[in-house]
């Protein structure tokens, strides 16, 4: 450190923390979990395991969401990965809740959860800290403010790395020495090596399993070293959903749904989905509708009372021009009618030729 730098950092007359200064002492570890749930309980699997909880949820505990359907396959994973402290991955195409899908698990167990999406922007500072000037007793001081990593590893917090395979190569080299089951993480400003609370659990989502934009969808997905893959204890696959439990969730979000009408209107729209998605399997369509897209017509068909203007609004015009007519004959296929030109209402609401309306 050059001495004007020194200075500058000295001008209130506290010396900052940094290199050969003695780390702020470490708090107690929090409390983990002090209770057991049963997995049928919990969560409606037929199993006759039990995982460990929190009585009482904290100010990072997810809202739990009634409507949400759990897979048994990956719910068992994310569990082992709670109870047993395995590194879990969840891959899956978009829009099949797979981040979701942990922090609903987070919220049955009350066990605190911390989701961060590595984007492009998203730093080395970001994760491990930085120098920051922060007040202290009325006197702007230069301090180490840690970052999201060290914040987490401290306390008994499920850490989601979401889109996991978006993050820059230099950002995820930083995780990968936690990625071992006892990893510890070494803050070279601070001369400290954290070791992790015995209840930190480390979870990540990701559209491909480290291979990049292979089919087109994912513009930006990186290729991931596999030797950081490989690390990963459980790898598990979140796909769309049959198509029973897909429509139930539809109507679960969209309680306008719930009568005869409502479940005839919403096997359609999942029959559309479920068309896109084999023309895109098959190479004639570049896009395909996902779970969230769905739900997203039928809210749209709520406050439109048109089931065919909200299937234009939530899907068809996202669609390459050339493939337009592909899609609407999907919906010809499951409505019995082309989706109108824009402009023309067709009054379709819940197959009853009138506007849906809340119950």
């Amino acid at each position: 450190m050059t001495s004007s730098t020194a200075t500058a950092r000295r001008t209130d007359g506290v010396a900052a923390a940094g290199p050969g200064c003695a780390p702020p002492p470490e708090p107690p570890p929090e409390p983990g979990p002090d209770i057991r749930l049963a997995v049928k309980d919990a969560f409606g699997i037929d199993s006759p395991l039990t995982v460990p909880a929190f009585g009482e949820p904290s100010e990072h505990v997810p809202e739990t969401d009634p409507a949400y359907r759990f897979n048994p396959d990956v719910t068992l994973a994310l569990l082992a990965g709670f109870k047993h402290n395995r590194r879990v991955l969840v891959q899956g195409l978009h829009g099949t809740g797979k981040s979701t899908h942990i922090e609903q698990v987070a919220a049955r167990l009350n066990w605190p959860c911390v989701r961060v999406n590595l984007d492009g922007h998203l730093s080395r500072l970001d994760l491990v800290g930085k120098d920051a000037v922060v007040l202290r007793e009325g006197r702007q001081v230069t301090a180490f403010q840690e970052g999201i990593i060290p914040w987490a590893l401290r306390r008994p917090v499920a850490l989601i790395l979401d889109e996991y395979d978006a993050g820059r190569p230099d950002v995820m080299f930083i995780i990968q020495r936690l990625l071992e089951r006892e990893g510890s993480f070494t803050l070279l400003d601070q001369n400290t090596v954290l070791r992790p609370h015995p209840k930190f659990r480390l979870f990540a989502t990701a559209n491909t399993v480290g291979l990049g934009n292979l089919n087109g969808l994912y513009h930006g997905a990186q290729r991931l070293n596999h030797a950081q893959i490989d690390r990963w204890n459980i790898v598990a696959t979140l796909n769309y959903l049959p198509a029973d439990e897909e429509a139930a969730i539809v109507r679960a979000r969209v309680p306008a749904f719930a009568d005869e009408a409502g479940r005839d209107l919403v096997t359609a729209m999942v029959a559309v989905a479920a068309l896109t998605r084999a023309g895109f399997r098959a190479g004639d369509l570049s896009t395909l509708m996902s779970p969230r897209t769905v739900i997203t017509w039928a809210e749209n068909t709520e406050i439109f009372g048109d089931c065919a203007a909200a299937f234009r609004l939530s899907f068809l015009n996202r669609c390459d021009e050339d493939e337009r007519h592909v899609v609407a004959e999907y919906f010809q296929r499951c409505f019995g009618h082309e989706p109108e030109e824009p402009g023309r209402v067709s009054g379709h609401g819940a197959l009853a030729g009138e506007p849906v309306r809340s119950h």
